[in-house]
């Protein structure tokens, strides 16, 4: 087995479930990248937080964003963000949820929001049921897929995933995609995991994703990926 490069999501894989970094897999991450081995951060995060995780866990394979709507990787694209859809559907939904939802709107979107350049996000104070029966008359519903990653629901436009933008990134950088083992946790990394050679899911995945994966984990969260890297990547 050949590790050419390691995909991790944030949320719930290298993270507990309040969302701190767990040490664990902040060392495995390190140690994978002085082996030669680059991790790309794929998260439903904006782009900034998702740089943010990158530079402090020592990360230099690049990002994908937002559930694939934002690639980036220094020293390339003029090290501008690079955006891959348009918003238009997504703006569309927001504003008939306006209309739908009304002060509820305000009261569950994300703050981060306003750093979103290509999707919408609610906290999971909505209930997915109440956001699908919103949506359920929006003219573009069929342009829209909406992601529960279990932190928060995420409303994106269908022609991006981040299945295939890490594909795009991978491509761009020479990196056989049968060689790249992807780690995560929920629905929306079925996407990405079905592109690489190698699927982990950690302990605490989602039933679906443990289905499609080669090898779910022993431990939950980053101690799942410590244990990943430790067994297949070193």
């Amino acid at each position: 087995m050949t590790v050419e490069a390691i995909a991790v999501d944030i949320d719930g894989t290298i993270t507990n479930e309040k969302r701190q970094i767990c040490i664990s897999a902040i060392e495995a991450l390190r140690k994978a990248e002085k082996a030669g081995i680059p991790t790309i951060i794929v998260t439903g995060n904006v782009v900034n937080y998702a740089y943010a995780a990158e530079v402090l866990i020592g990360c230099s394979g690049g990002l994908i964003a937002e559930n694939g709507g934002i690639v980036f990787k220094e020293g390339e694209n003029n090290n501008a963000v690079e955006t891959l859809v348009e918003r238009d559907f997504v703006t569309s939904a927001e504003n008939h949820l306006k209309e739908k939802l009304g002060d509820k709107f305000d009261k569950h979107a994300s703050h981060d929001n306003m750093y979103r350049l290509t999707e919408t996000v609610f906290y999971k104070t909505l209930e997915y049921s109440i956001l699908e029966e919103s949506l359920k008359d929006f003219k573009y519903l069929d342009e829209l897929e909406i992601y529960d990653s279990g932190f928060a629901l995420h409303i994106t436009d269908k022609r991006v995933n981040k299945g295939t933008s890490l594909k795009y990134l991978c491509e761009r950088n020479g990196i056989n995609m049968e060689n790249v083992m992807g780690i995560g946790d929920s629905q929306n990394d079925e996407d990405f995991l079905r592109q690489c050679g190698y699927k982990i899911a950690v302990n605490n995945a989602d039933d679906k994703l443990k289905e499609i994966s080669n090898y779910t984990c022993e431990n939950r969260f980053g101690d799942g990926v410590a244990e990943a890297i430790e067994k297949f990547a070193l």
